[in-house]
């Protein structure tokens, strides 16, 4: 019977946010705002620091590799959202949705890990500031990324094989925008592998990235009551203000998500909540880091102002028949008076 059903089953049903057809329009334009402003705002954090050599420091470097990876799992959860709102179909394939686990957990993995590794460079760059250099060298740099890249990736393909050894009835309904681990609930067969697995993930994903963010902090706190200078004390605050600000949101969501799913049924709560987990942080993560990066805000003024100049260029071009050799020269004479030396 198990394996007749598992031959069976070819699609799940995503419930979404709501099954009201009046509410699809605004749920759709609002999903298609986020992810656009989720997409323009982490490119232009990229762009900036790949951009502007000051940049190239590994604090940023950390902090492209973050958007880049806010860009893929935003991609990952929304598109196929915004896909089935535009073609009025719930559905998505079984290897599409183990498919979507795979890739979910690669990247929120990441997300782990990154936010980790970004809190130790804050401690080395306040608690040994004179051998900053020494410690946070090229390799110190790459060798996590692609740690925490194979790592990710070695534990949701594990995971995506044993949800295919799962059976489903034939017609699941998933009460979320998107598939995730969590509904391996949906099966009849016995999760305990499954949920022990799960189990693992979590206390190495969660507890092993928080102990390290306590350790680095704790540490930071101490170095900044030792320091005799207030001016001191807040150009450290402003190194590892914002991170804090993006470990707070991060953590913040998701012990939000545990909570509303722990103590309320309802699926449409649960899905506004993995909403709050799966969306909003990639979507501020931008702006906390502009806003409050005295360094960035001055580059992206900068990649601001040559962009519009350059726009500004072409549309005069286009008006008055310039030619392109004049259009080039003038760009190019107002590059090299803008880009730092």
């Amino acid at each position: 019977m198990e394996a007749k059903n598992r031959t069976v089953i070819s699609e799940f049903l995503l419930l979404g946010l709501s099954n009201d057809l009046e509410l699809k329009p605004l749920i759709f334009s609002i999903f298609l705002s986020m992810y656009l402003v989720t997409m323009l705002g982490n490119l232009i954090i990229i762009l900036t620091i790949s951009y502007y050599s000051h940049l190239h420091t590994p604090m940023y470097f950390f902090l492209s590799n973050l958007s880049a990876n806010d860009i893929c799992f935003s991609t990952s959860t929304i598109t196929k959202m915004l896909l089935n709102i535009q073609k009025q179909d719930q559905n998505i394939s079984y290897i599409g949705c183990i498919s979507q686990v795979c890739f979910v957990s690669v990247f929120g993995g990441m997300e782990y890990c990154l936010i980790a590794v970004m809190a130790y460079v804050c401690y080395v760059a306040i608690c040994h500031p004179l051998r900053y250099i020494i410690i946070m060298n090229l390799c110190l740099c790459v060798m996590p990324v692609l740690i925490s890249l194979f790592i990710s990736t070695a534990v949701a393909l594990l995971h995506s094989l044993m949800v295919l050894r799962l059976s489903f009835c034939t017609e699941p309904k998933i009460p979320h925008f998107f598939c995730e681990l969590g509904q391996i609930k949906l099966s009849y067969s016995d999760p305990l592998i499954n949920n022990l697995l799960i189990f693992v993930t979590v206390c190495v994903f969660g507890g092993v990235p928080v102990t390290g963010i306590i350790f680095s902090y704790v540490n930071i706190v101490f170095s900044l009551l030792r320091m005799p200078s207030s001016i001191g004390k807040h150009k450290a605050f402003s190194t590892c203000g914002s991170h804090l600000s993006v470990v707070s949101l991060f953590y913040g969501t998701g012990f939000g998500v545990y909570i509303s799913s722990a103590v309320t049924d309802s699926y449409w709560k649960s899905a506004v909540a993995s909403v709050m987990y799966s969306v909003v942080p990639q979507i501020l993560n931008p702006f906390i880091y502009s806003l409050r990066n005295k360094e960035m805000k001055e580059a992206l003024r900068k990649l601001i102002s040559m962009t519009t100049s350059v726009m500004y260029q072409l549309l005069w071009a286009w008006v008055s028949r310039v030619s392109l050799f004049e259009i080039c020269q003038n760009v190019r004479h107002f590059c090299h008076c803008i880009l730092p030396k």
